[in-house]
């Protein structure tokens, strides 16, 4: 595939990003030349888009099915109150395009089934897991694994977060972490258990930034380790997560 040069505008928009040796005017071309879908246009995936919008990514995927809830408004930031009722992965397309109209934004106000995963999954470079449910994260993975595609992931609960690249040149996937779905009275959602609304902004920026490491190749991407932020007693570590080979070997998505 041919490289895409930057724009005039896009040299001015960047500039100060540019400035950083990491990156570059080659970085700054990498980033452009990357497509990203964010699964889940939610608490992690309102920062998350919004970072990468302004980070200049080249086409950002948008997939959410849901509608604008009030329950949603104290997380989900990308989204106001006369936004009720209307389709997340519409709105926020809106309002990504007018923060930067220069990314190429792909809106699917569908949900993600097996039936549909891997055409649209196997479109992109980087999978964003901005799920808020485990049978999306298995089927994310389980597609990730089969198109060969990284899953950066993040999860909330309560005043905790999760942050992993799963399938990550050759690394752990996120059955390594979590073999089995679990039972539902063994893992609630943050729907029945609550959630401060600034935690998925940490985790959703997180997220952002390992899509710009791998986009760019530089820095360490968090890779066969789980890093665990917990919010509430101010703490910040990784565990490390063994890889299981007959994970990387999957052919067929189990999940409807």
């Amino acid at each position: 595939m041919d490289t895409i040069s930057l724009k005039p505008q896009e040299l001015r928009r960047y500039s100060r990003q540019m400035m950083i040796s990491e990156i570059g005017k080659e970085g700054q071309e990498k980033l452009k030349n990357v497509s990203v879908l964010v699964v889940g246009a939610g608490g992690l995936g309102c920062p998350v888009m919004q970072y990468l919008s302004a980070a200049g990514i080249g086409k950002l995927g948008i997939m959410d099915a849901d509608k604008v809830d009030e329950a949603n408004l104290h997380r989900q930031i990308l989204y106001g109150s006369y936004d009720l009722g209307k389709l997340k992965s519409i709105i926020a397309k809106t309002r990504l395009a007018y923060q930067n109209p220069l990314v190429d934004y792909e809106v699917f106000n569908i949900k993600l089934q097996s039936k549909n995963a891997l055409e649209i999954i196997g479109r992109y470079d980087i999978i964003v897991d901005a799920t808020d449910n485990f049978p999306s994260r298995y089927l994310i993975n389980d597609a990730c694994v089969i198109c060969g595609k990284p899953m950066v992931y993040g999860s909330i609960y309560k005043f905790e977060g999760q942050l992993s690249v799963f399938n990550y040149n050759g690394g752990p996937t996120y059955r390594c972490l979590y073999p089995e779905i679990p039972e539902k009275h063994e893992a609630p959602e943050p729907s029945e258990i609550g959630v401060i609304g600034v935690l998925p902004g940490l985790i959703g920026t997180l997220q952002a930034i390992e899509v710009i490491k791998m986009a760019i190749g530089k820095g360490k991407i968090v890779s066969g380790e789980l890093l665990i932020v917990n919010i509430l007693y101010p703490s910040m570590y990784t565990i490390r997560i063994r890889k299981n080979e007959k994970n990387l070997s999957i052919t067929e998505m189990e999940n409807p």
